[in-house]
């Protein structure tokens, strides 16, 4: 007799559960707010853009998916990086050009799942708002188009994102732990036309790099899209002396970006028209305990562990949370010791992508364009080539692998020290590479063979 499960929310993470488990034999029905995707423009504007990186790919893979997604994929090779005065400088993620991650467009990516979810047989309900939970009964009460409904359910899982209603509906009922952390800064998203014609659209920058207009408290960037033009997101503090509380005329929105972004402002022909139209998104992390209840209730990816988009893991992490349930909710499994597994082996790790997320903002807005910075990558790109059984970068740990993110934050903290010991030399001839070489023998265990990835094609990781 097959399971049955109920979905509340059918984003990324939604359908893609969705699909995992109908793929396995189990009856889904999946409850999403807004209307199917499938049938016109996307609705609600748009968002950040999506870096599809290698814990993404596996569970596309396992869903059977990855060729479809990669056809409508960008490979991103590094971080070109804007400096005031014009100078460009493009900083490889990798150490090869397999090493790279990929820019997908939400909306595009969000068509694909559902349909892939309809595919494997789920039922879709769109247009069902989930309003509150009859705990007691096993009943949903959602808002439809036709009125209030009432349906039951065996077991639920909440993929609603970031103001998932069904947390809220948890936290209320069984006393979850919710500690919300709200940036001081926000964003607000603007566009890079296609150049060419319609008929041979052109990218107007490099399609192959991430690109970063970095200015200390805050920044500019842009990422491709297959259709050839940038989303592009301004991170700026919303109070202080540069703001949005700032930016309240078209006069100051254009000496704002003229003085700061000089070299985007060319590119930027919908500048004000964007600036008033495009609200200004707020930045926050979420941290909660736990994210279950015996074995009635589960939430997933931003509904239990929001981060904010600074290291790009937000869609991976919550991908990985997909192929880890999936894996755990075998015919054999009961949903409550299932449900309390996936929390304990997911939890530590989404609280270290969150603090890493919010440290990946400082080196993306300031210390990419500072020398030190520079000085640390080239010994640490050294240190990777020559001792690649025990040393990666943490970003290459976190992107090109699927190596638990805690351990990765671990790892990450004590090579960060090593670099910073052998930094007092001025150049690579002058490292004690004998001493480097004892300090990661004393300090970092080999890495798994799958994480020694100098010599490896790393495919679409």
């Amino acid at each position: 007799m097959a399971r049955e499960l109920s979905i509340v929310g059918a984003g990324l993470a939604g359908a893609l559960i969705a699909r995992l488990l109908a793929q396995r034999g189990w009856k889904i029905d999946l409850y999403e707010r807004r209307a199917d995707p499938r049938s016109g423009p996307a609705i609600g504007g748009r968002s950040i853009n999506l870096a599809l990186s290698e814990r993404g790919w596996n569970a596309l893979r396992m869903a059977g998916l990855e060729q479809q997604v990669a056809a409508q994929a960008i490979a991103m090779r590094g971080r070109a990086v804007h400096s005031l005065d014009g100078h460009l400088d493009l900083q490889p993620y990798g150490l090869n050009d397999q090493q790279v991650i990929h820019s997908v467009h939400r909306a595009n990516l969000n068509r694909l799942l559902v349909s892939a979810a309809a595919d494997a047989g789920v039922r879709l309900h769109f247009d069902h708002a989930l309003r509150t939970v009859d705990w007691e009964n096993s009943h949903l009460y959602l808002d439809t188009p036709q009125g209030p409904s009432q349906q039951p359910f065996a077991a639920v899982v909440g993929a609603d994102g970031a103001g998932s209603p069904l947390r809220a509906a948890m936290i209320a009922a069984f006393g979850l732990e919710e500690e919300i952390s709200w940036e001081e800064h926000g964003y607000k998203e603007l566009s890079i036309r296609p150049g060419g014609t319609s008929q041979d659209p052109q990218f107007r920058l490099d399609p192959h790099a991430l690109h970063i207009w970095p200015r200390g408290q805050f920044m500019l960037i842009a990422l491709p899209n297959a259709d050839r033009s940038f989303t592009v997101t301004l991170f700026l503090p919303l109070k202080g002396e540069k703001s949005f509380d700032k930016l309240t005329t078209e006069e100051a929105v254009a000496q704002f970006f003229q003085s700061e972004f000089p070299s985007a402002v060319p590119y930027l022909e919908d500048l004000q028209q964007e600036f008033v139209d495009n609200q200004v998104g707020p930045l926050a992390t979420l941290r909660l305990s736990p994210w279950h209840h015996q074995g009635r209730a589960l939430l997933i990816g931003d509904a239990a562990h929001a981060v904010v988009p600074f290291h790009g893991q937000g869609m991976n992490c919550a991908f990985e949370d997909c192929a880890e349930l999936a894996d755990l909710l075998c015919d054999e499994c009961d949903l409550a010791p299932a449900f309390a597994e996936f929390y304990r082996r997911r939890k530590d790790n989404a609280d270290a992508i969150a603090a890493m997320a919010v440290e990946n903002y400082y080196e993306m807005r300031d210390h990419v364009a500072r020398a030190d910075y520079q000085w640390a990558k080239q010994i640490e790109s050294a240190l990777a080539r020559r001792f690649p059984q025990r040393f990666l970068s943490r970003y290459a740990q976190v992107s090109f692998t699927r190596l638990p993110y805690a351990e990765a934050r671990h790892r990450g903290a004590i090579q960060s020290e090593i670099i910073q010991q052998l930094a007092q030399a001025s150049s690579l001839e002058e490292i004690d590479w004998q001493l480097a070489e004892q300090l990661i023998a004393q300090r970092l265990q080999p890495l798994p063979s799958h994480a020694q990835l100098l010599n490896q094609e790393s495919g679409h990781g």
